[in-house]
């Protein structure tokens, strides 16, 4: 997990150089057909970068788009109407079979099919119309590291060829990575801190709220502890009742709209004596028990894949500090099957 954890910059630049141009074909084959929505399918891991893409898709593309159930078609058997609809699932393995049938029952259905995979050789590359190789490699970790960060990536470039973009703003970022990651050390000690910790909450807002899921995500399957993700809206209604002194949050909050929606929340935690460790802005984390600052003027809709990057190296070291081993998580695979 700590080697494919600091790959991630490497797997970006190769994505910024040799998947540019599969990635432009795909662009403007989805550009040719237009489609007036967008439904996108994952699980896991996977779920939270089609999250991501959801929040692109709705404000940078002003197209709607929704977060599939696939039991409706797999389990169900519902077959809903998807003319003008781009439907893209997104999975590291590609060998999902929930997730390989609703896209064959997409494509039956008038969907323009899209597959982000990191196995150009999986089931569901071969029932899209596109696939998109992310170009991670192969990830031995159960836990999921490189891949998702290269699924952000490659969605992000995806979609701004589509509207026109050339992916320049992420150039900088396999060096903006390697900064982040040589926080390790502090990251380290963090763990310490919180080694006894049995609940957590992760917390952010717009493109943040994927960084936030996944992160609880990795804890919960890496150390066994309860980490629940809410976006900093829904904290404040209701569960913010059950964050106290002892449960540590973890607070997304970068530059941009979304750091600053998360501002009132960073006030409320603060009226509860909450322990708040925060990824983002300085000016924000000056508020907080804690925090790492992110390189500054990275454009918000890149924050996820630097945001992610201490939060992975947490549940790598918090789980080593609790004797276990973040590499084999008791009694998880690197694929579910699922239907």
């Amino acid at each position: 997990m700590a080697a494919e954890i600091a790959e991630q910059p490497q797997v970006w630049g190769r994505l910024l150089t040799d998947g540019i141009e599969p990635i432009g074909a795909a662009a403007a084959r989805i550009a040719d057909r237009a489609p007036r929505f967008v439904l996108l399918a994952g699980r896991g891991t996977s779920d939270h970068a089609a999250l991501y893409a959801k929040y692109l898709i709705e404000i940078t593309h002003a197209l709607p788009a929704g977060l599939v159930s696939p039991s409706t078609v797999t389990v169900y058997g519902a077959r809903p109407d998807l003319r003008d609809v781009l439907y893209i699932a997104v999975s590291q393995s590609g060998g999902s079979p929930d997730l390989v049938q609703s896209m064959e029952v997409a494509r039956q259905q008038s969907a323009l099919t899209l597959a982000v995979t990191n196995n150009a050789g999986s089931a569901l590359a071969a029932a899209a119309e596109i696939h998109v190789d992310v170009l991670a490699g192969q990830e031995r970790s159960v836990a999921a590291t490189k891949s998702y960060t290269a699924e952000l990536l490659a969605l992000y470039l995806l979609l701004d060829r589509v509207r026109g973009g050339d992916g320049r703003h992420a150039a900088a970022l396999p060096e903006l990575g390697t900064q982040v990651l040589a926080f390790d050390e502090l990251v380290r000690g963090v763990a310490q801190r919180y080694r006894f910790a049995q609940r957590l909450v992760t917390t952010g807002r717009g493109y943040s709220y994927a960084t936030a899921r996944e992160a609880a995500l990795k804890l919960m399957e890496t150390c066994y502890l309860s980490a629940q993700a809410f976006s900093g809206a829904d904290l404040l209604h209701g569960p913010l009742a059950a964050v106290d002194p002892l449960v540590p949050v973890l607070a997304m909050v970068p530059e941009g709209a979304g750091g600053r929606a998360m501002m009132p929340v960073l006030g409320r935690l603060a009226e509860r004596n909450a322990d708040v460790f925060g990824i983002g802005a300085a000016e924000a984390l000056e508020l907080l028990t804690g925090g790492i600052t992110l390189p500054s003027g990275v454009p918000e809709q890149l924050s996820p894949l630097l945001e992610i990057l201490p939060l992975q190296q947490l549940a790598l070291h918090l789980a080593i500090a609790r004797g276990e081993d973040p590499d084999k998580p008791r009694g998880l695979q690197k694929v579910t099957e699922t239907l």
